[in-house]
């Protein structure tokens, strides 16, 4: 443990994570224990005779091609891809069982096309085993680590909770297990009990005040609900689900023999407590650790193909006029946490100070502010955004995982203050650069309201295959000028 900890102290988790990298060390890692443990497998079926490697005889390399994305795509179908929470030791077990058996499966399935007398059932079965057993080692060690990282308040989730004095127990254990990551910003109870016992590590509100609830839902930064009181009250719980899909907040109450009126519930774990989860958003694993990943290997790259633009760009705007290179803003993100949007200056010093006076004039409607022919923008400012080129700094928020390439336009918060509440789960997901309001033609004349659509349609219809498009199209938009 004291390895761990002096890992941790070095704040190497912190750094991964703000790039994202950890998914993508997180990845290799896995690679590497499944190639290792392929090898383990050929060097003792073979008698560990003339020190061979496997990548020297061409079926066995064939075979590991093959098996290395079927491994990956079975540790995402059997859950065992993410470090979790709060599972016990046991139950990850239990899980690489299930890894260990379609693994097993799969293996005789490829050795079958392959046809090579090469590969026996004996090697098939030491490959699974030692998959088994050495990525099981690997997952024990990153969840540990996790715990202890999570325990300094890193990687954390918000919660609202609704309890009762039956939920005593797991409350307590949500606080004050630091290590399972989950920060308690909202305990909502009637009991005595838990008033007396958590008022002064928590917000604790009455039930009584149910409308306050769902204001503070739309004010607070929210990630989760849980509802675990002793009893469900169905009612309440579809009213909540509603509200929580409406916001884009994931919404999980206590698993009973009864069931809610809806269908596109799931069960999940807390503290080996099953709870019915309902998430208004993206939630399938594989799709968003492939997005994360191509939003920092496509950001890295461009932004090293980039850098004699962004050189040359940053003496044009020193030359044209006064001022920083670069223009930070704060905007709203993720389930409305603010951080600095980074841009090319594109304006003069003083431009916000120049806005009061043009407020008048506002082409667009909505919170949404933007007129043509801006007065307060420099010579070089309309070469750049009629380009284009002033989004490339923003390709560093994506690398520190703030936005994403592909999303809904992150928003000033005085835009987001003047929401409607069916617009607010337009920041349930992660902002991006580009998204479907940027490519459609002549997109300043579209009303706010359809532009917010936009976004909550891209949230519903969200895949891989769409960013895709997106991109390509987003680059078609600034070759031919046709989104301004």
């Amino acid at each position: 443990m004291s390895i761990i900890k002096s890992i941790v102290k070095l704040d190497i988790v912190n750094l991964l994570k703000k790039g994202r990298m950890y998914l993508i060390l997180l990845g290799v890692l896995d690679l590497f224990i499944l190639s290792f443990a392929f090898q383990v497998a050929f060097s003792i079926s073979n008698g560990f005779s003339n020190h061979h490697f496997f990548w020297n005889h061409r079926v066995f390399l064939l075979f590991y091609v093959i098996m290395l994305p079927l491994w990956l795509l079975i540790l995402m179908a059997t859950g065992n891809s993410q470090i979790p929470r709060t599972r016990r030791y046991s139950r990850i077990f239990i899980q690489f069982l299930q890894f260990f058996f379609l693994n097993l499966i799969t293996l005789f399935i490829v050795s079958f096309f392959v046809k090579t007398e090469n590969i026996t059932s004996v090697f098939l079965f030491l490959c699974a085993a030692a998959d088994l057993f050495l990525m099981f080692a690997l997952r024990v060690i990153e969840y540990r680590l996790f715990k202890v990282y999570r325990a300094k308040g890193h990687n954390y989730v918000n919660l609202a909770v609704i309890a009762d004095g039956q939920s005593e127990l797991f409350v307590n254990n949500l606080i004050n297990n630091k290590e399972w990551g989950y920060r308690v910003l909202l305990l909502v109870t009637n009991s005595k009990l838990l008033k007396a016992k958590f008022g002064d590590k928590v917000k604790v509100i009455s039930e009584k005040g149910f409308s306050t609830i769902k204001t503070l839902l739309e004010i607070d930064i929210v990630d989760e609900v849980i509802y675990c009181k002793g009893k469900n009250d169905y009612e309440k719980i579809n009213d909540l689900i509603k509200w929580c899909e409406e916001l884009g907040i994931i919404f999980r109450y206590t698993a009973q023999l009864n069931k809610v009126a809806l269908t596109n519930g799931f069960i999940t774990y807390l503290g080996n407590k099953p709870f019915i989860t309902f998430a208004n958003i993206p939630v399938n694993s594989i799709e968003l650790t492939w997005k994360s990943f191509v939003d920092f290997f496509f950001s890295a790259i461009a932004l090293l193909c980039a850098t004699p633009i962004m050189l040359a760009i940053s003496i044009l705007i020193k030359l044209d006029s006064k001022g920083p290179v670069f223009f930070k803003q704060a905007r709203v993100g993720l389930r409305g946490r603010q951080f600095y949007l980074y841009k090319f200056r594109t304006m003069v010093v003083n431009a916000e100070e120049l806005r009061k006076k043009l407020d008048a004039i506002n082409e667009m409607d909505g919170p949404v502010f933007k007129i043509k022919n801006d007065p307060r923008i420099t010579k070089i400012g309309k070469f750049l955004r009629r380009t284009g080129l002033d989004e490339i700094p923003q390709l560093f928020n994506v690398l520190k995982s703030e936005m994403s390439l592909i999303g809904p336009r992150p928003p000033l918060l005085s835009e987001v203050k003047q929401y409607k509440r069916w617009q607010l789960r337009r920041l349930s997901i992660k902002p991006g650069i580009t998204g479907l309001w940027q490519i459609q033609p002549n997109r300043n004349d579209i009303k706010f309201e359809n532009w917010m659509r936009m976004d909550l349609e891209y949230i519903d219809d969200w895949s891989p295959k769409l960013d895709a498009v997106l991109l390509f199209k987003t680059v078609r938009t600034v070759i031919l000028r046709t989104g301004s």
